[in-house]
């Protein structure tokens, strides 16, 4: 869709709204209540589409419902492990979102009720809406590998998500001895960040080779490829010699099982005996997606994608990683640029103005190195009902890591008014 023709649309919007505010001010009746949109999720998707809303028209009411009150990103997160960050620089509040003037609610969702446009609390409040988002992220689907429970990811953490797992995967990186193996097992299927696990091999051997020089890093994949394969390999060969080991599916790299207790990986064929395993387990979309009938029987959750309106449960839009959107990641970058076009799509259907196809946009940077990344940049757009990659998405390139810092300040900023 044309970016223009989405600004007009808001600004249409907007000069309408305070048309009718001003005819029935004269008139003296009584103005109609502000449509209520309400947004789970304060993630990338969902506080980026909380915080557009806001920017398009103060003539809706936003709410932004979220079981905590702080938000730890998954970007940046391979850089804590590292040691080259801390928690607390990747860990971002509500404040700038309430300032914006979303009203934010520190609440879970119980529920939702779509016939009657309610969400259930756990706090056994009810919040009523006129359009609904859900953001809900991931879930993790525990013994898909055998052995590997939520008890079992305390000795094995995955750190998919980032927070605890992140601090306790760093602090496991930090005790190994010299010598010793570090194992990232990937999953097959659709997985949030997916040159996550690579780049998080490379910034782990970049630890080892500072401070553990003799150990090495096994990656375990159940995949026979990954993206940008050729760059981080490369990559790993001129850095790290020696230090990274990639392992496809069809040479035994899919972990079957695990044995936490003895810090072991099961493939086919074979055991790894490992000091620290980080175990990435298969995703599916965040548990109210699933609960509230939003997900499909594949798993994740089919939309519209000129609107992210769920085809499942009419009036409420499923954004960020536990929506369907084709050739786009499952990267907060992405995620960003679905809820500006969700929240753009929203103000249209609210106010019966038109819009024009949508356009989308995203960029992941993947860490090889402190001062070396990668680039990947896309360009999308909506043909034949699905959401495709233009073909003048440009290639991958490899800037300085200060290019990266800066996408992430500024992600950041325009997400969360941080």
């Amino acid at each position: 869709m044309n970016r223009r023709r989405w600004l007009q649309c808001s600004a249409l919007t907007a000069a309408g709204l305070m048309a009718g505010a001003g005819r029935a001010t004269r008139a003296g009746t009584r103005a109609r209540a502000k449509p209520h949109v309400v947004v789970v999720g304060g993630g990338f998707a969902g506080s980026a589409c909380a915080l557009r809303l806001r920017q398009l028209s103060t003539d809706i009411t936003v709410s932004l419902i979220d079981p905590a009150e702080h938000y730890t990103t998954c970007p940046m997160s391979n850089e804590v492990i590292a040691g080259l960050r801390d928690l607390a620089s990747i860990t971002v509040s509500r404040h700038g979102l309430r300032r914006a003037g979303v009203s934010v609610r520190v609440d879970r969702v119980a529920g939702l009720e779509p016939s009657r446009r309610r969400l259930r609390l756990d706090s056994a409040g009810t919040v009523s809406f006129d359009r609904l988002v859900v953001a809900p992220g991931i879930r993790f689907l525990w013994d898909r590998i055998e052995g590997y429970d939520e008890a079992a990811a305390q000795r094995m953490p995955h750190a998919w998500k980032a927070g605890d797992q992140t601090a306790r995967l760093a602090s496991q990186l930090r005790g190994m001895p010299d010598g010793a193996v570090v194992a990232i097992s990937v999953p097959s299927g659709l997985l949030r960040c997916p040159p996550g696990p690579y780049e998080r091999a490379s910034l782990m051997a970049h630890y080892l080779k500072q401070h553990k020089p003799r150990s090495k890093v096994l990656i375990l994949d159940a995949n026979n490829s990954f993206p940008k394969q050729s760059q981080f390999t490369d990559a790993w060969s001129a850095l790290y010699p020696g230090m990274i080991e990639w392992i496809a599916m069809t040479e035994d790299g899919a972990v079957q099982r695990v044995d936490a207790a003895t810090m072991t990986l099961y493939t086919a064929a074979g055991a790894h005996h490992v000091a620290v395993a980080n175990v990435i387990p298969p995703q599916a979309p965040g548990e109210l997606a699933p609960q509230s009938g939003l997900a499909s029987d594949h798993g994740w959750c089919p939309i519209d994608p000129q609107t992210f309106e769920s085809t499942l449960v009419p009036g409420v839009h499923v954004i960020g990683d536990a929506c369907i959107a084709d050739a786009m990641p499952k990267s907060a970058s992405a995620a960003y640029s679905q809820a500006q076009q969700c929240a753009s799509a929203i103000v249209c259907l609210l106010f019966g103005r038109d819009a024009s196809a949508p356009v989308f946009d995203s960029v992941c940077y993947s860490m090889l190195a402190p001062t070396r990344a990668i680039a990947f940049p896309g360009h999308f757009q909506v043909a034949d009902g699905k959401i495709i990659a233009e073909e003048s998405s440009s290639p991958a390139v490899m800037p300085e890591a200060a290019a990266a810092a800066h996408w992430y300040a500024d992600i950041l900023a325009k997400a969360f008014a941080a």
